[in-house]
C-alpha cells in the first residue's frame, strides 16, 4: 500500500501537491495520511474528495483515509458535511467531535453535490438567508450584492452541468486572513471530475487552434475570449459573467482543468495568471475568493 501524505495546510494553493503524490502512487492501493492536517478550506476538502473518487473509480474500492487527531479539524470537517460525502469514497473512522454538527454562522454552504439543474436551484435557495448575513455583516457588501452573489453562485454551479457531463461538489466558507490579507474573505469552491474544458470545447474550437489546442488554450478561449461549447452566440456565457462580478468585488477567480490553470489575480495575490504542466486532474476546478470591503471603499 502506498502512503500519500496530505499537506498540513490543504487549500487552494496545495491541492496540486496532493494530486502530484497521487500520480506517483501508480497502481498501488493508497492510504491518505491526513493525520498532520491543521488547516483545510473548501477547495482543499473538495480536492481530497476528488482524489479519493479518482482512485475509487479506478480500483473499484475505497481508499483508506487517516484523519487528524486534532479535534478542531475533524469538528470543522463534520460541520462542512465532509464525512457525509466521503462515506462512499473512503474508509475512515470518526470519533465524537467529527460527527456532523449544525452549521456555524460563518459556514455559507456545506459541501453539496451538484448533479442536475434542480440541484443548482436548491443550492441557491439554501444560501439566500445566510448569504445576506455573511455578505453584509462579515464582508461589508451592500444589500444588492446578495442578489448578485446568487447569480454568481448559480452560474458557477451551472458550469458543472454544462462542461462536466459528470457530478461535482460546491462549498463555501468565510475566514479571517489575519496574516495574508488582514481581512475576512469568502472562499467558494466548485469541483467536478468530468470531461474538462478541452474536451467540452473541442468540437467548436479545436480546429481553429490547430496544434496549439490543449488545456491551456481551452481555458484561454473560455476565460479570456468567452468561447463556449454552443454554436449559438449568447449561450454559455457564465464564465464571463462570473469574471466581471468577481473583478467588481476585488476578488480572485481561478479555473483549473486538466494540466492548466488560469486566473484573474487581484493586487493582493501573487499567483501567476496562467500555469501549465500541472499534475493532470480530470474535469474542472473553480476557486473564487472574495475579500471584505476595506474601510476606504
Amino acid at each position: 500500500m502506498r502512503v500519500v501524505s496530505v499537506p498540513h495546510s490543504l487549500d487552494y494553493r496545495t491541492v496540486d501537491q496532493l494530486v502530484a503524490e497521487l500520480r506517483q502512487a501508480g497502481e498501488s492501493r493508497v492510504l491518505f495520511d491526513a493525520r498532520h492536517v491543521r488547516w483545510v478550506d473548501p477547495y482543499g476538502m473538495l480536492g481530497l474528495l476528488a482524489a479519493g473518487t479518482i482512485l475509487r473509480d479506478r480500483d473499484g474500492s475505497a481508499s483508506r483515509l487517516q484523519l487528524p487527531p486534532d479535534g478542531d479539524v475533524t469538528s470543522y470537517l463534520g460541520r462542512m458535511g465532509f464525512f457525509e460525502q466521503a462515506r462512499s469514497i473512503f474508509e475512515f473512522e470518526v470519533v465524537g467531535a467529527g460527527r456532523r454538527a449544525s452549521a456555524s454562522s460563518d459556514v455559507l454552504l456545506e459541501i453539496t453535490p451538484v448533479t442536475s439543474h434542480g440541484d443548482v436551484h436548491e443550492v441557491v435557495d439554501r444560501v439566500q438567508e445566510r448569504a445576506g448575513l455573511i455578505l453584509s455583516r462579515t464582508l461589508g457588501y451592500p444589500s444588492p450584492a446578495v442578489v448578485q452573489f446568487s447569480v454568481l453562485l448559480s452560474e458557477v454551479c451551472q458550469n458543472i452541468i454544462e462542461h462536466a457531463d459528470a457530478p461535482g461538489w460546491v462549498a463555501a466558507q468565510t475566514y479571517h486572513w489575519t496574516k495574508r490579507l488582514g481581512r475576512h474573505v469568502l472562499v467558494l469552491a466548485v469541483v467536478d471530475l468530468g470531461i474538462g474544458f478541452t474536451a467540452s470545447l473541442a468540437a467548436e474550437h479545436a480546429e481553429r487552434y490547430g496544434a496549439r489546442w490543449g488545456d491551456a488554450a481551452a481555458l484561454e478561449a473560455a476565460f479570456l475570449h468567452g468561447a463556449t461549447r454552443f454554436h449559438d452566440s449568447g449561450r454559455g456565457q457564465g464564465i464571463q459573467q462570473i469574471r466581471k462580478q468577481v473583478q467588481r468585488w476585488g476578488g480572485k477567480f481561478s479555473v483549473r482543468s486538466g494540466t492548466a490553470r488560469i486566473a484573474d489575480v487581484p493586487e493582493w495575490d501573487e499567483s501567476p495568471t496562467l500555469e501549465e504542466e500541472l499534475p493532470p486532474l480530470p474535469g474542472s476546478q473553480i476557486c473564487i475568493i472574495l475579500p471584505a470591503r476595506s474601510l476606504s471603499e
